[in-house]
């Protein structure tokens, strides 16, 4: 990829990306290094291997990094992200959640402990300098968030730097005590470029024209956006009549009434907080126009789902949605080259705009 891209720091000077940075298959195709090989990804939660011994193999954005990775947690409790991937022949080594004392690949019998180590290999007594370093299956780092796990494969920066930023709002929630919930989990298919689902999310200036039920809920007035380093929060604030946290003595927001905490995190990832528990959701690249979001929800207090900020979110994905598709039929115009960010409400697209720039120029 040939194309540099600049983005003034001064918010009040910068242009958007430009449209090619949508359109361009080589871009597309970079930021898959670039940025995605070097970023952290929702793996699911502790759930999923909450056994000494259990195993669960899962695909890590399937259609765009297609990445075969493993949950496992060791006799000892500990958990682990393996590759998925023989080292032997590249067979997929485990192809069902279960219990396993060890992880014997079905090809040709090369066998792994639960951490992945390389232990057993048929008919291999010849082999010089065997085995080797590159014979263990690769370890990639793994951190833990109450129940949540979350992968980084070649991470540019720490996971550890996002929590501390989360947990200084949400820390107070007992997140242990969140609960999955698949009847509230969904699954949407957008026909348009992930990074336009993501420019939507970051701002809410369009809430008053493309959210009629959420703006009555939401003091759009008050509504703001706080900028880190490789995240960042959107605060929806409400009036007292509409659900709210309640926030304990010492909290930043102590004596506000917030109904909704909304995290992004570079490059794909939502965390929304609402009084009833969570919603994390994740945006799946497939092709240049098209991508899967993801919503898993985690519920605290169900009594408390159909009020306030996080109700009707199937309804607010669909607006969303007819939006963001048709940015994606606009972007395509010959005539469209980029355009300017709000200083007051684009706060977050800007943000993501310049972390974007700055991974594909390195």
């Amino acid at each position: 990829m040939s194309e540099k891209f600049n983005i003034d720091p001064d918010i009040c000077k910068a242009s958007t990306l430009p449209a090619s940075f949508y359109k361009s298959h080589d871009i597309f195709d970079s930021i898959k290094e670039k940025i995605f090989l070097r970023s952290w990804h929702f793996a699911g939660d502790e759930s999923q291997v909450n056994l000494p011994g259990s195993v669960y193999p899962f695909v890590l954005l399937d259609g765009y990094l297609t990445e075969p990775l493993l949950l496992t947690k060791d006799e000892e409790g500990n958990l682990h992200c393996l590759s998925n991937v023989c080292t032997h022949r590249a067979n997929l080594i485990a192809l069902g959640s279960g219990k396993h004392k060890k992880l014997t690949c079905l090809y040709h019998g090369r066998r792994f402990d639960l951490k992945g180590k390389f232990e057993y290999m048929p008919e291999f007594k010849t082999a010089k300098n065997f085995p080797g370093d590159c014979d263990h299956l690769r370890n990639f780092s793994l951190r833990q968030w109450g129940p949540l796990l979350f992968a980084g494969l070649q991470p540019a920066f720490d996971f550890e730097e996002i929590l501390a930023i989360m947990e200084q709002r949400v820390g107070f929630l007992p997140l242990n005590e969140f609960k999955y919930d698949a009847t509230l989990s969904k699954e949407y298919l957008v026909q348009a470029h992930w990074a336009l689902y993501c420019d939507n999310y970051l701002e809410g200036f369009h809430v008053p024209f493309v959210h009629e039920s959420l703006n009555k809920v939401l003091d759009y007035g008050s509504y703001t956006t706080e900028i880190y380093k490789h995240c960042n929060l959107q605060i929806g604030y409400a009036d007292q009549a509409t659900e709210t946290f309640d926030l304990p003595v010492g909290h930043p927001d102590h004596g506000k009434n917030v109904a909704a905490y909304y995290y992004w995190v570079f490059p794909n990832l939502m965390f929304n907080f609402y009084p009833w528990g969570l919603s994390v959701n994740v945006v799946k690249p497939l092709s240049i126009h098209r991508t899967k979001v993801s919503f898993i929800s985690y519920v605290l207090d169900p009594e408390k789902l159909e009020k306030g900020a996080g109700q009707a979110l199937d309804k607010v994905e669909r607006e969303d949605e007819f939006v963001v598709e048709n940015v994606q039929k606009g972007i395509l115009s010959s005539f469209y080259k980029a355009g300017r960010f709000s200083p007051e409400r684009e706060k977050g697209v800007h943000h993501f705009h310049r972390l974007l720039a700055d991974f594909l120029n390195r």
